[in-house]
């Protein structure tokens, strides 16, 4: 059994510079053994985004278990030093319109106490190389609803994402 406590892990003290939080971030690909650091990023992210009515930890950690077990799943976790900081995961696609295969952004978080400092960025960038090595010929992710969200927008667009519409879903 996976332990899902205390993997997120307590704040940074002192300020750093930005340089030096960068060296300071190391970016690794998830193995199954990660699940419960990639669940409680995740929790995390959906409590936030619904306003604290995410589904419990016990339900995102088997879900994630099942989907990072996937061959088409990257999970990457973000740490600052040693300790985990955020994850994200990236899902291989296909369509035409997209000119074949590429890669989707499902979830990114970093935790609050270490945002601005570089780690969504570098989590990008790690997804880039990872497209670039698979062959895609692009990366899309769906941000939240305007304009409540519109720092991840602002992130996303600054990274170099062009913003193409509203994504929409049907639950089946």
């Amino acid at each position: 059994m996976f332990d899902i406590k205390n993997t997120l892990g307590g704040s940074q003290s002192g300020a750093s510079s930005a340089k030096e939080n960068i060296s300071r971030i190391s970016i690794r690909v998830a193995e199954l053994k990660d699940a419960p650091t990639v669940a409680r990023f995740v929790h995390a992210l959906l409590d936030e985004l619904s306003g604290g009515e995410a589904p419990t930890i016990e339900a995102v950690v088997a879900i994630t278990l099942r989907v990072i077990s996937e061959a088409d799943v990257i999970a990457l976790i973000a740490y600052l030093d040693d300790q985990p900081v955020g994850a994200m995961t990236l899902n291989e696609c296909t369509a035409i319109y997209a000119g074949g295969k590429f890669g989707e952004i499902s979830e990114l978080y970093v935790d609050p106490n270490h945002r601005s400092l570089g780690i969504a960025k570098r989590l990008l960038d790690d997804a880039q190389s990872e497209a670039v090595a698979r062959g895609w010929k692009r990366i899309e992710v769906g941000a939240p609803g305007q304009p409540e969200w519109q720092r991840t927008l602002n992130f996303y667009l600054q990274n170099g994402f062009d913003e193409v519409g509203p994504r929409l879903r049907r639950l089946v």
